[in-house]
């Protein structure tokens, strides 16, 4: 498995949408390969370094979804209240099949951060965390 490094376009965007959906979660969104690559986080994603919350992978959005604020209609996929958490850019440091990990500046988060496949609980299945020492 070959891995990369350091080898991308700087300040991509990325965003968090709160969602009040059947259960509130919050939809964690970067930009890259021409989509928004997305996860769902059950709980409030926090700043405390190494704590780990579950983020589990959902379809790919189009980009035009990174600004979404608003109502999804009862009967629709999602339904419910969204809200623009958190927004901003992020430079990204490594990324590999089973490993993301970038540095976010946003207007909530800011530092380095990691996604990483947590194969034991299912393919769809990742950590979010801050990552020690930024």
């Amino acid at each position: 498995m070959e891995v990369e490094k350091k080898t991308f376009a700087k300040f991509n965007r990325f965003v968090i949408q709160e969602h009040h959906a059947t259960h509130l979660h919050w939809d964690f969104r970067l930009e890259l390969d021409g989509v928004l690559k997305s996860w769902a986080i059950p709980k409030e994603p926090g700043k405390i370094q190494g704590k780990k919350y579950l983020a589990i992978q959902v379809e790919d959005h189009d980009v035009s979804y990174i600004d979404f604020e608003g109502e999804i209609e009862e009967g629709h996929y999602g339904a419910g209240q969204v809200y623009v958490w958190d927004n901003g850019t992020f430079d990204l440091i490594e990324r590999s099949e089973n490993k993301v990990i970038f540095t976010v500046h946003g207007k909530r988060l800011n530092g380095d951060f990691c996604l990483v496949r947590f194969l034991k609980a299912g393919e769809k299945q990742w950590l979010f965390f801050k990552k020690k020492g930024k």
